[in-house]
C-alpha cells in the first residue's frame, strides 16, 4: 500500500464479538466488505472479547473459546493477516483508558436514548438490572474506533445511532480539550444492511439461534433453508406467491449471483407454478457455492490453532502500537503529561 498522509488514509476499524461462530448475516453486512477494502485501506479487525464479556461476564469460556473460532472464520472468508491487522481487544489496555477519559463526556440519560442500546436491552430482557459494561457499549465503540483514528466503520443499519454517539463524543473532546487529535468516523453500511432470521420476523443473530453459520455442513443449510418461512398464502404450486417479505427470496437477492434467473424465478412464484421446494433447493446451491470454499479454508487453518493464535498476537503487537500513540496524543491534549 502506498503511504499516504493522516489526513487522507482511509483507516478501517470494524469486528466482532466472540460469543459464537460467525453467520450469514455477518458476511453480508460487514465481512464481504472488509475482504474487498482489506488491500485499499488501513484496516483494524477487533475480535472484541471485553464488549462481550457485558452480557457473558457469567461464562468467560464462552467468549475465551470463541476467540480461536472467530480468527478462523476471518482466514476462512479471505482475510489476509499480513494485510488487515486483526487483534484480541482485552490485549490492548490503550483502549481501556481511552474509555475511561471518554466517559466523563457523556450522560447516563443520553446513553440510556440511543436507539441500538435501547433495542438490545429489551431484546436481552434486561429491564432494570441492565449491566453499566452494557449501557456505556457506544462509549467502548468510541474508544475502539478512535484508538486507531479510524475514519470508516462498516456496521449493519442498526448500529448506525451508535457510530452517531461516537462521534459526538469526538467533538466533545476536540473542542473541550481544544484539539484535533480524535478523528470522526463515517458508518458504512452494506448494500443488504439487514438479513432476517430464518423465521423471517427478526434479523438473524445467535442470540435468536436463527442463523445460518459460514461453519455449518451442507446438510445443515439445507435443513435450515428448507425451515424457512416463505409465503404462508402459497400452499399449492400452482398458487400465485408473493416474494416481498419471503425469506426465502430475501437470500436469494442478497448471495445470488445469477440475477436474471432469480428474477424469472420472482415472476414464476408471483403468477403461479412453482412450488417452495424448487425455489428453496436453488437456494441451497446458491449458499452452497458461497460457502464450500469457505468451510474448506477453514478446514486447512484448523490444522495449526497454535499458528493462528500466533497470527492473533502478532496482530495485537501492531494494534497496541497504534493504539499507544492516539493514547499519547489524548493526554497532551488533557495536559495528563507527568
Amino acid at each position: 500500500m502506498d503511504k499516504k498522509t493522516a489526513s487522507t488514509q482511509k483507516i478501517i476499524l470494524t469486528g466482532d464479538r466472540p460469543t459464537g461462530p460467525l453467520h450469514l448475516g455477518h458476511y453480508i453486512g460487514s465481512l464481504k466488505n472488509r475482504v474487498k477494502l482489506q488491500n485499499e485501506c488501513q484496516q483494524f479487525i477487533i475480535i472484541a472479547d471485553m464488549q462481550a464479556l457485558t452480557d457473558h461476564a457469567e461464562n468467560p469460556e464462552l467468549v475465551q473459546k470463541n476467540v480461536l473460532q472467530l480468527g478462523l472464520d476471518y482466514l476462512a472468508v479471505g482475510l489476509d493477516p499480513k494485510v488487515s491487522t486483526i487483534f484480541i481487544q482485552s490485549l490492548v489496555p490503550e483502549i481501556f483508558e481511552l474509555m475511561m477519559y471518554y466517559l466523563n463526556l457523556v450522560t447516563v440519560a443520553r446513553l440510556e436514548r440511543n436507539p441500538t442500546v435501547k433495542d438490545e436491552m429489551k431484546q436481552k430482557g434486561f429491564g432494570k438490572r441492565v449491566p453499566a459494561g452494557f449501557l456505556v457499549y457506544p462509549i467502548s465503540q468510541a474508544a475502539d474506533i478512535t484508538a486507531f483514528k479510524a475514519n470508516l466503520v462498516p456496521v449493519g443499519a442498526d448500529q448506525v445511532p451508535v457510530i452517531e454517539q461516537v462521534n459526538e463524543v469526538v467533538r466533545a473532546f476536540n473542542r473541550i480539550y481544544k484539539t484535533d487529535a480524535l478523528v470522526e468516523a463515517q458508518a458504512l453500511v452494506s448494500d443488504v444492511p439487514r438479513l432476517s432470521g430464518l423465521e423471517g420476523k427478526a434479523k438473524m443473530s445467535k442470540s435468536l439461534e436463527n442463523c445460518i453459520y459460514l461453519s455449518d455442513s451442507t446438510d445443515d443449510v439445507k435443513k435450515k433453508v428448507f425451515e424457512m418461512h416463505t409465503d404462508p398464502g402459497h400452499i399449492h404450486a400452482k398458487d400465485p406467491g408473493k416474494t416481498e417479505g419471503n425469506v426465502v427470496f430475501e437470500y436469494l437477492d442478497a448471495f445470488g449471483t445469477d440475477k436474471k434467473k432469480i428474477t424469472e424465478l420472482k415472476g414464476q412464484y408471483e403468477q403461479g407454478g412453482l412450488g417452495d421446494v424448487i425455489v428453496k433447493n436453488y437456494l441451497v446451491e446458491v449458499l452452497e457455492e458461497l460457502l464450500m470454499p469457505i468451510r474448506e479454508k477453514r478446514r486447512e487453518a484448523a490444522k495449526d490453532p497454535t499458528q493462528v493464535m500466533k497470527m492473533l498476537k502478532q496482530g495485537t503487537g501492531r494494534a497496541r502500537e497504534a493504539a499507544a500513540q492516539t493514547l499519547k496524543d489524548v493526554r497532551e491534549a488533557m495536559g495528563l503529561i507527568y
